[in-house]
């Protein structure tokens, strides 16, 4: 019986892990989407980096993804979820930090 028990917690933290590294993932993946268009008119060549980021942002989600989901259906569905929960995080989080920068009254956005 207690290894039954033991087997139930393992299991448990396995899953409560895979939530954590799809909050990772999902930080990684819309937190640099943010940097990349915040940063976009700075450099020469904006349609490389836009295409170098996505690659490098979606090649770590999807490979992050595959690592943690791929003993269990419910780890991955627990990653997906942290991914899903970091989107939500990360767009509240730079709503904040945009609205931040609005003039009030005049809804101009100006330089921070």
């Amino acid at each position: 019986m207690p290894e039954l028990h033991d087997a139930r917690i393992v299991a448990l933290l396995m899953d409560a892990l895979a939530l954590l590294v799809g909050i990772a993932l999902g930080s990684f993946f819309y937190g640099g989407l943010w940097w990349t268009v915040r940063r976009l008119a700075t450099w020469r060549h904006p349609a490389l980096v836009v295409g170098g980021s996505m690659l490098l942002r979606t090649s770590v989600a999807l490979g992050g993804l595959y690592v943690a989901g791929r003993d269990d259906w419910r780890r991955l569905l627990a990653c997906l979820l942290g991914f899903v929960l970091a989107r939500v995080a990360v767009t509240w989080i730079t709503r904040r930090r945009e609205s931040a920068c609005v003039a009030p009254g005049t809804g101009l956005r100006h330089a921070p």
